[in-house]
């Protein structure tokens, strides 16, 4: 006789990300909050709490565990997600949280000279990636998804999907990138000759579209252009299929060439996007134009690197100058 018992708690978390279509790694940091917030009032279950527990659980974050504002509005998010989204639960308004103090950073920054010395200590599919998050402005997890037919080598363009805030917008495709991407192309071509020719399960497909085209995953156009090098188990449907490229090992790379071309700055891969929009508005372009292409919702979010620059309010010539 099958066992008639409600899910654990944690297993309805996930499923219902997964209903949302939430990615892995926001299913993994919800599950991962959830369990904290429980342990930190002694395994107390959720629905036997309430507002005060979840405030006090915030404040610890922020007073104890000195997070950053970010971190605390992850946690807090996450506990949101569990009592609305998974339990019905409305909380009453949090006003009780004692924020993490949110201290202003300007971003880390690299020059055109700086940008192409680190290039230089890449190659392969890592130098491509790279080059295409300095040349066009994008996220890491954009470029790493992208698939075969959202690059335009006729119009020069590439098109992100689902960008953050699930937005889509269209971006530049560097000239110098179009023959090394057009061989990639041709990489991926083989990779999927191979899947298709060992009987692999088709790519994955977002939301609804596995089951509404029934033939997608298997064309070449919906193919991830940056493909893991060996399939492996997709951890939600349990299938064998090729995924893309893996982010963690591109950030260990592109760490490790910062250190061979001796920039002393902590430079990340996400270092390469705030380069392209320094480098852009340098170069004199309009803030509206680099507020599109880097798909920011405010333009205040894209002013920041005219203070990289010192082309804001502070922008002034020292009077010893």
């Amino acid at each position: 006789m099958e066992s008639s018992r409600k899910p654990r708690l944690l297993d309805q978390v996930r499923d219902r990300c997964r209903v949302k279509h939430y990615s892995i790694p926001t299913e993994k940091r919800y599950v991962d909050w959830i369990r904290r917030f429980i342990l930190f009032h002694n395994k107390r279950h959720p629905s036997d709490m309430a507002g005060s527990e979840v405030e006090a659980f915030l404040t610890h974050l922020a007073v104890v565990g000195k997070v950053a504002p970010s971190t605390q509005n992850q946690a807090l998010a996450a506990i949101l997600f569990l009592y609305r989204d998974v339990l019905g639960i409305e909380l009453p308004w949090l006003d009780g949280v004692t924020r993490a103090k949110k201290q202003p950073r300007l971003p880390v920054v690299m020059t055109h000279e700086e940008v192409l010395q680190v290039l230089a200590q890449l190659d392969g599919v890592h130098h491509l990636v790279a080059s295409l998050l300095y040349g066009g402005g994008l996220r890491l997890m954009e470029a790493i998804r992208l698939r075969v037919k959202d690059v335009d080598f006729d119009r020069l363009e590439v098109t992100v999907r689902s960008g953050k805030g699930g937005k889509d917008r269209r971006t530049m495709l560097p000239r110098m990138l179009v023959e090394p991407l057009r061989a990639q192309f041709e990489r991926v071509r083989v990779f999927h000759a191979q899947d298709i020719q060992n009987g692999l399960a088709p790519v994955y497909l977002p939301y609804a579209l596995e089951r509404k085209y029934l033939n997608a995953g298997h064309e070449l156009a919906w193919q991830y252009l940056f493909p893991s090098s060996k399939p492996a188990i997709d951890p939600r449907s349990g299938v064998k299929r090729r995924h893309h490229l893996n982010e963690k090992g591109f950030q260990r790379a592109i760490k490790a060439a910062v250190r061979r071309a001796m920039i002393n700055k902590p430079a990340s891969s996400h270092t390469m996007r705030h380069s392209f929009a320094t480098r852009l508005i340098e170069k004199g372009y309009d803030i509206r134009t680099v507020q599109e292409l880097l798909g920011h919702k405010d333009v205040r979010t894209t002013q920041i690197y005219t203070h990289v620059l010192n082309r804001g309010g502070s922008g002034v010539i020292s009077p010893l100058d």
